[in-house]
């Protein structure tokens, strides 16, 4: 069985000037708008980078969860870990053994199926494990039906190429690595700055010390990066530059690979 992370959701108090600062710092491009997240209300755009998604949601109406979340952390930020799985059942049973709740679940029968787990049960962030399905469901580069059919039409590569780590911070990053380490059944080891990490398919998730005030979440990302010089002027001009291997966007740390 394998997982990799697929798609990383962000969480904005205004939706179009977050996009732009993607759009400008990253130079992606919106592939997608789910009119379904409506009823949560909330509106979104997905951006592909490579072939993962960089979703943002932001609410539009009082007392949604995003918005509930927005106040808990003290302003835009990390929201979900977006994984896909090969083969969901077992997984589920996984959940169910170790007495984790769901958030949320669906399935589109023959295309999709979805298991947000709660992060009062996980911790950290909320942490997704989804199956496609149907011709070409586990390709690298295959469909993945919350960005829609023609999300590929979007892509943009000439500045970054792929996400390669999700960052999650906590006071104690190391139970925090043990515990989604027991629910994604993979090991956890250590990096060469002695980060608790979980090795995906195609990704890297880092457990760090929690330092910026803002407590246990998802805080950063990592994305390698094709022209480094076009980002990094981009975002001295859009105030987003902290140093050389690194940019701020969304309330994230944005680490250059």
């Amino acid at each position: 069985m394998w997982l990799r992370l697929r798609q990383i959701a962000l969480v904005a108090r205004e939706l179009e000037p977050v996009v732009n600062d993607f759009r400008n710092v990253l130079g992606i491009e919106v592939g997608y708008r789910d009119p379904g997240v409506g009823r949560f209300g909330l509106e979104n755009a997905l951006m592909p980078i490579g072939n993962q998604l960089l979703e943002v949601v932001a609410p539009i109406e009082e007392g949604t969860a995003g918005g509930r979340y927005l106040e808990r952390r003290g302003g835009d930020g990390g929201y979900m870990v977006i994984t896909q799985c090969d083969d969901h059942g077992p997984r589920r049973k996984r959940v169910e053994e170790l007495g984790v709740r769901l958030a949320h679940q669906f399935e589109v029968p023959g295309k999709f199926r979805n298991m947000q787990l709660h992060p009062k049960d996980t911790g950290g962030s909320f942490f997704e494990i989804d199956e496609q399905l149907g011709e070409g469901a586990h390709d690298p580069d295959g469909p993945w039906d919350p960005a829609g059919d023609n999300w590929k039409e979007a892509r943009r590569l000439d500045v970054v190429t792929a996400i390669t780590a999700a960052e999650i911070q906590s006071d104690d990053p190391d139970r925090l690595a043990a515990r989604w380490s027991e629910i994604a059944e993979i090991p956890v080891e250590r990096d060469a700055e002695g980060n608790a990490t979980i090795e995906l398919k195609d990704a890297t998730l880092r457990f760090v010390t929690a330092t910026d005030g803002r407590g246990e979440g998802l805080g950063g990302i990592d994305v390698k990066v094709a022209d480094r010089d076009r980002l990094l002027n981009a975002a001295r001009a859009r105030g987003a530059y902290r140093s050389d291997e690194q940019v701020y966007l969304c309330g994230m740390r944005v680490n250059l690979r």
